[in-house]
């Protein structure tokens, strides 16, 4: 891997890591809910979720959908029903009074799951993959996993302070609720390119 290609794959780890998308609404919401440390699992299991997915898809799993279609199908809808899951569960997350949020945030072993599901982090393994290892040696392959790893965490962990800053101004639970049930109508928004998608 070329020095130019390595600088583009960190650029576009980041970019991708960074922006809103289902990982990251919902850590903001467990960051807001149930605050930094602990939702630390949640993080930990995102990154090295979606580092082992890298690696998975780059090195042939991607393959299967050329091989089995249905299984995009079938994918794409477990991947839908499963963020509706998410949202509902996001929405009545809130407490009725002022006690703590209802529920527990994501477990290490449900957050590197949900990656498996998670429609973004399928485009960005397949583009990864695809983009950055011309050659699709495993070594290129390794690279861009291991660059996603250590982008990744510091990336989604901002959206987690973000939320643990945010609980600040939401001590009221009418405001807690109204920033639960608008967390959950952006994951289902995030929905929208799956759905127009073939």
């Amino acid at each position: 891997m070329t020095y130019d290609i390595l600088l583009a794959l960190i650029a576009f780890a980041f970019v991708s890591s960074i922006t809103p998308g289902p990982n990251n609404l919902m850590l903001m919401a467990s960051g807001a809910n149930f605050g930094f440390r602990r939702t630390i699992p949640h993080m930990l299991g995102i990154g090295l979720g979606f580092t082992v997915m890298v690696l998975l898809v780059g090195t042939g799993l991607a393959q299967m959908f050329d091989r089995y279609p249905i299984s995009h199908t079938v994918l794409k809808a477990a991947s839908v029903l499963y963020l509706l899951y998410l949202a509902w569960k996001i929405a009545h997350a809130a407490p009725a009074s002022g006690a703590k949020a209802k529920g527990d945030p994501m477990t290490f072993l449900q957050a590197a799951a949900f990656q498996w599901v998670n429609p973004k982090a399928w485009t960005m393994a397949l583009t990864a993959t695809t983009v950055y290892t011309p050659d699709h040696t495993l070594q290129a392959i390794v690279i861009v996993a291991v660059v996603f790893g250590a982008v990744n965490l510091p990336s989604v962990s901002t959206w987690t302070v973000l939320g643990q800053q945010m609980a600040r101004i939401l001590t009221n639970p009418h405001r807690l609720v109204m920033f639960n049930w608008t967390m959950a109508a952006l994951l289902v928004a995030s929905l929208y390119p799956v759905l127009l998608s073939n």
